[in-house]
């Protein structure tokens, strides 16, 4: 892409700045007892500061990333950032609407002071006498470095990798400065398989005659080998089994020459050989070392009983958005959930969902449009659902509800919401499943001042869900609520979904493992409706409450008043209260005389357990 188009469709020309931080004379203290005696950050911003200075992004970039996330330097040097898809005008982030800054970290060799830096008490390279560093150094650092920016407030922290490991080391350390924090394809620490892709890259670098102990820079030759190495053992992880083999298989390429001996003609041997050669052009092995260190040790839950104790200094106002990617190994989706059922564990507001790429770990860079939508919904939502307003609409929808809920429909046509929002306490915690664009959620916060989650599959739900500043969990519910602890809400409320369910019976059961009640709805397939057109023209009944064609329908489960009772009462299951819906007046007459099963089109029940 040439510098005129790049200019055309993002932040367009940009410069790398250096900031030298003021230091008390003792300089600047590492967690793990070294000292450096100055600090210099590399950085670049993007977009204007408000007055007010409060719409401030601060971007963590990944172990090999640097300052320059989106624009170009100059006509001559026209490369994009490294995230330049996501910021920008109108983008993920938008630079219209935020001020995007992001800073190479402590430890790297991007202007930012590292093994490469010049240690002013010897005159040269510090090499092999750089100090030991950390995550929470690297925040330290970024948090120094935004004060003399005048910024002691982010509206919020975005990192993917080993930048989602800043980021949640920023909610921690600094919890008063963050408002929205958002963790992509990371976690609390790394797993085993990862630490040994970890200790074999720096064991290839550290092996490298020329590494000289890290005391390299003044001699002709650098490790270069090793840090090749070290590149091609980690970019593996980055990609998916899926991806390379679509992108590779087992194609060779042309021979021009005889190859040395035990090298292959393989198009993914060149591949790993282009990546490591590019690779020692632009880093430092010394600064891979400190960071892949640094990245390994990291561990949220090593210092605490329980994990969700690592949060408990998180503001509880602070939002998190964890983002899973289908395909990534070195950091697998389990790990992205894991971290989302911790923060729910901690009380926290969290936003979990997991995108489907085929592209691995490095999904969050080369394929962005779907990540784009959730973040850029995530970062302009509201931090709370306005509270309700005294001057309720017909329906019982207030204005805030219809500011919200703009684009579905404004009331529920059968009533549904109107009966289960009189059925839950004020201020209670609610877990909504099956919770669709959030207009229950959206009414329950307006009339009851709910703490709500919502539990959805489809992404679409989602980004609206997420939109109107209310919280959501992507999770099949025919997989079970694995991911939410036991007794976690106050209610569960399953509105006419549980007929859609693969698995009704756990499900159910799954609802009073996570809350106290239990509030489900569903169509009664016992009414006399129903009964009579099956009975008289011998095909599955169409109604309002059975809007489907038997071949095309989602309703896979369909049952009475009677099953749903039954049921219940096998699982040891107390329905506390049982609500018949009519239809008609032929309904209500039913319903009058004692017929609830004949009469009722639709019925709600509250449940809990029998203990």
């Amino acid at each position: 892409m040439t510098a005129e188009n790049q200019d055309k469709h993002g932040v367009g020309p940009v410069e790398t700045k250096y900031l030298r931080m003021p230091l008390p004379p003792e300089g600047f203290k590492l967690e793990n007892g070294g000292v450096l005696p100055e600090l210099q950050v590399a950085y670049e911003t993007y977009g204007s500061l408000a007055p007010e200075a409060d719409n401030a992004v601060y971007i963590c970039h990944a172990l090999t990333g640097d300052a320059h996330v989106a624009g170009y330097h100059s006509a001559e040097n026209s490369k994009p950032g490294w995230w330049d898809a996501m910021v920008g005008p109108g983008k993920g982030i938008d630079t219209n609407r935020f001020f995007v800054i992001c800073a190479n970290i402590l430890g790297g060799c991007m202007g930012t002071t590292g093994p490469s830096s010049i240690d002013p008490r010897a005159g040269k390279p510090y090499g092999s006498t750089f100090p030991s560093i950390t995550i929470g150094d690297i925040v330290r650092v970024q948090q120094l470095f935004l004060r003399e920016l005048k910024i002691t407030r982010l509206a919020a922290v975005v990192g993917g990798s080993l930048g989602g490991m800043q980021a949640l080391e920023w909610c921690i350390r600094f919890p008063e400065m963050v408002q929205k924090c958002i963790c992509i394809a990371s976690g609390m620490n790394l797993s085993a398989q990862a630490l040994a892709f970890d200790i074999v890259g720096r064991n290839a670098i550290m092996e490298d005659p020329a590494w000289a102990n890290g005391d390299y820079y003044q001699n002709d030759q650098k490790p270069h080998q090793g840090l090749a190495q070290a590149r091609m053992i980690g970019h593996i992880t980055y990609l998916s089994s899926e991806n390379m083999e679509r992108k590779f298989g087992r194609e060779k390429k042309e021979i021009q020459a005889p190859l040395p001996r035990f090298a292959t003609s393989f198009q993914v041997e060149s591949y790993l050989d282009y990546q490591g050669t590019k690779f020692v052009n632009r880093f430092d092995a010394n600064s891979y070392l400190h960071i892949t260190e640094a990245m390994d040790v990291f561990d949220l839950t090593e210092k605490v009983r329980e994990p969700s104790e690592a949060f408990r200094s998180v503001d509880p106002k602070t939002r998190f958005l964890v983002v899973a990617l289908s395909s990534d190994w070195l950091f697998p989706p389990e790990q992205s959930l894991e971290l989302a059922n911790v923060l729910i564990r901690a009380g926290k507001r969290i936003s979990y969902c997991l995108l489907r790429s085929p592209y691995g770990h490095d999904a969050f860079l080369v394929e962005i449009d779907r990540l784009a939508e959730v973040l850029r919904a995530f970062l302009k939502s509201p931090d709370h659902p306005e509270p309700a307003q005294e001057n309720v609409k017909s329906g019982g929808m207030t204005e805030t509800f219809e500011r919200q809920c703009p684009a579905r429909k404004r009331q529920d046509a059968n009533g549904d919401f109107t009966i289960i929002s009189g059925l839950i306490q004020k201020k209670a915690k609610v877990l909504d499943l099956g919770c669709g664009d959030g207009r229950l959620l959206c009414e329950l916060f307006a009339h009851k001042n709910i703490f709500g989650l919502g539990v959805e599959i489809d992404l679409e739900n989602i980004i609206a869900v997420i939109r109107k500043g209310l919280d959501v969990f992507q999770c099949d519910l025919d997989e079970g609520l694995n991911a939410i602890p036991d007794k976690t809400y106050d209610y569960a409320i399953l509105s006419q979904t549980l007929q859609e369910v693969r698995k009704p019976r756990q499900l159910l059961n799954e609802m009073l493992r996570v809350a106290k009640e239990g509030i489900v709805s569903f169509p009664n397939f016992g009414n006399w409706r129903q009964r009579l057109h099956l009975g008289v023209t011998g095909k599955m009944p169409v109604s309002e409450s059975l809007p489907f064609e038997w071949y095309d329908t989602p309703n896979i489960h369909l049952s009475t008043l009677r099953d749903i009772r039954a049921l219940c009462a096998l699982d040891g299951i107390r329905i506390l209260e049982e609500i018949c819906i009519p239809r008609s007046f032929l309904d209500s007459i039913c319903l009058g005389l004692g017929f609830r099963n004949l009469g009722a089109d639709r019925v709600l029940i509250r449940i809990t357990r029998e203990d």
